[in-house]
């Protein structure tokens, strides 16, 4: 299981790698760069889903995640 996932921001494509939880899904980043407040995108169980090189552990694990 890969535990660092880089996130890229979609506003100002800052990628900041971030070791993920590996017990509970993260729905908000905050931007080290701009301060944008990432969100998961619609169909998404995280921030890691959504913006990261890496999905969460969860879905890497069973293929779904947070239910």
């Amino acid at each position: 299981m890969i535990l660092e996932s880089t996130i890229t921001c979609p506003v100002c494509n800052q990628p900041t790698t971030e070791t993920m939880p590996t017990d509970a899904c993260q729905f908000f980043y905050d931007c080290k760069r701009c301060g944008e407040r990432l969100k998961p995108l619609a169909g998404d169980c995280c921030v890691f889903c959504s913006y990261g090189s890496v999905p969460c552990p969860p879905v890497q694990q069973d293929g779904k995640c947070c239910e």
